[in-house]
């Protein structure tokens, strides 16, 4: 087990019950942050808090930050995010899991890292920790991060991938479809003319693509998260919106390309979010996966070649049912250690 400068061990079950106590909903991460830094000074890490701003549209005024700790040029960088999806769940445990929101994605991740991070400095190992804002919406604390790197060679990125290693992550392309119309009585809808229909046919055109599809990766995939429109039943609708997200494979010409074709004359396409698919290393000896998500990689360019690694499945992420299993926590530790070993040795 991991001790700090005074001899303290570190328990990384102990810390992500302690992590995931904290609510930190995407643009609420300043507590967590603050917990995170007074930790980590007071086990001997030179400790760095960088404010990260709020857009507006979160409508939250709280302070939030990235967190970095470390020696002013590490080798190697652990990373990974403190935000978590909504809602908040408490933590629980019985004798082998432990639930709740964050145990996974990623706060167990945070934990195994730290523990990792001070395995390797007690054996004279030059590496940092960087804990983020923002992950799960925009980046914008991977974003902030990268204008302030510290010139490290490595960068082991967290997420769930059930400890192993990512051989490539899909990126994602965020997309607003909006429709206007004629309001009217729907009585006579000759004398209006609905923007739910014509968003209706739109959507339908784009669910009917054929996306790329890359042979070692898969398919890229689509999904409507949201649409919103009209006034009432009774009153033809006068402006309707969808959001969509495409995980890409590959390049997104060919993608925005099709979808807006898809949307001429029906509605306008505005595309507010890119992060671009990414190829990562793979290590002789560790298992491998594909990630069918998108993690903050792309934003994080400046902290050196990256890898992806981390406990816990992406399939029970962003659910009710959020768990991880103590042994996975435990055997994650021995992995980020061994995998900063290989690349630093």
């Amino acid at each position: 087990m991991p001790i700090d400068s005074k001899g303290s061990p570190l328990d990384p079950i102990q810390l992500t019950r302690e992590l995931v106590a904290i609510e930190s909903t995407t643009y609420h991460e300043g507590a967590v942050g603050d917990f995170l830094a007074d930790f980590l000074a007071r086990r001997g890490w030179q400790v760095e808090k960088t404010p990260v701003a709020q857009p507006l549209e979160s409508g939250h005024l709280g302070e939030r930050w990235n967190v970095y700790a470390g020696p002013a040029a590490p080798e190697l960088v652990f990373s990974t995010h403190m935000d978590t999806v909504p809602p908040y769940i408490p933590f629980a445990e019985d004798d082998e899991t432990m639930y709740g929101r964050g145990v996974s994605d990623a706060k167990g991740i945070i934990a195994a890292q730290v523990a990792a991070a001070e395995a390797l400095r007690a054996e004279g190992y030059s590496v940092g920790l960087l804990f983020v804002s923002g992950e799960e919406r925009d980046s914008a604390g991977a974003r902030a991060a990268n204008e302030q790197s510290k010139g490290s060679r490595f960068l082991i990125n967290g997420e769930p991938t059930d400890n192993r290693l990512a051989l490539a992550s899909k990126g994602a392309l965020r997309a607003v479809l909006t429709a206007k119309g004629v309001m009217g009585h729907s009585a006579y809808p000759e004398l209006g003319e609905s923007a739910v229909h014509k968003l209706v046919v739109a959507l339908e055109r784009i669910l009917a693509l054929k996306l790329p599809e890359v042979e070692d990766v898969g398919p890229s995939t689509l999904n409507i998260g949201q649409i919103h429109g009209g006034r009432a039943p009774n009153v033809i609708a006068d402006h309707a919106e969808a959001q969509i997200l495409i995980r890409l494979v590959g390049d997104s010409a060919a993608t925005r390309a099709a979808i807006e074709q898809c949307a001429a004359g029906l509605a306008e396409v505005a595309f507010t979010l890119e992060i671009p698919f990414v190829r990562l290393r793979a290590l002789e000896g560790f298992p491998t996966m594909v990630a069918k998500f998108t993690t903050d990689i792309p934003q994080l360019s400046n902290w050196g070649e990256p890898l992806l690694l981390g406990p816990g499945s992406i399939h029970v992420a962003h659910t009710p049912h959020e768990r991880l299993a103590k042994r996975e926590l435990l055997e994650a530790v021995r992995l980020y250690v061994e995998v900063a070993k290989r690349l630093l040795t």
